[in-house]
């Protein structure tokens, strides 16, 4: 791959709107897409996120009705993916999560543990005050949507749609997720929605601020 390629990639990608109903992306290329999601970075390696694809049309009608800026693409897309967040049960420096994680994933000497544990604790309390709950949501949040935005590019490489969405209602979509998925909203709430499928028309050229007006070189 050269730089054009993917700077054409970038061009294409566009928040597709409405997608093509019989169009349905190939299994192989959708497992790609969630293959970039695993691969992405995250802070500490503690990968705080978990991804939910809905394809039963039952459950996405029922995503519709607190979903205001979602309704086209939940009826059209091919691949629907809500972008789920660990709260702080599992995020908390001193949560099961973490312990299992640096153990049985990253596979590290118990001294290291300890070790990145106890940064961990100070990165939480100090460095970034995270020992609010809501702050804490939102720190991992930010992680889920670098592995957002590796899907979309990914999506756009091998020629697929995508559109990112926030428009819902956060804590009535959790209910849904709660009470028609099983997903334990105590441990994980929703950050973002994405649509992937094909266009069923071309967007407008793009809008963008000049690279002058947006970067800085001291």
């Amino acid at each position: 791959m050269n730089k054009e390629q993917l700077l054409n990639a970038f061009n294409f990608r566009h928040a597709c709107k409405e997608f093509d109903v019989n169009r349905l992306i190939p299994e192989e290329d959708f497992e790609f897409i969630l293959e970039t999601a695993r691969l992405s970075p995250s802070s500490f390696g503690f990968e705080p996120w978990h991804f939910l694809v809905v394809q039963d049309k039952n459950l996405r009608e029922q995503l519709r009705s607190k979903a205001w800026g979602v309704t086209k693409k939940l009826d059209t897309a091919s691949h629907i993916v809500i972008g789920l967040t660990m709260k702080s049960p599992l995020m908390r420096w001193d949560a099961e999560y973490i312990q299992y994680f640096m153990r049985e994933i990253q596979k590290l000497p118990e001294e290291v543990v300890k070790g990145k544990g106890k940064f961990f604790e100070t990165f939480q309390k100090s460095d970034f005050d995270l020992t609010d709950d809501r702050k804490l949501f939102d720190w991992a949040a930010k992680q889920n949507y670098i592995a957002l935005g590796n899907m979309m590019t990914a999506a756009a490489l091998i020629g697929i749609d995508s559109c990112p969405m926030e428009g819902f209602e956060q804590k009535e979509t959790e209910a849904i997720l709660r009470n028609s998925f099983g997903i334990d909203t105590d441990k994980f709430g929703v950050s973002y929605m994405v649509a992937f499928g094909y266009r069923v028309m071309e967007p407008k050229a793009k809008t963008r601020r000049p690279l002058n007006q947006m970067v800085t070189w001291k």
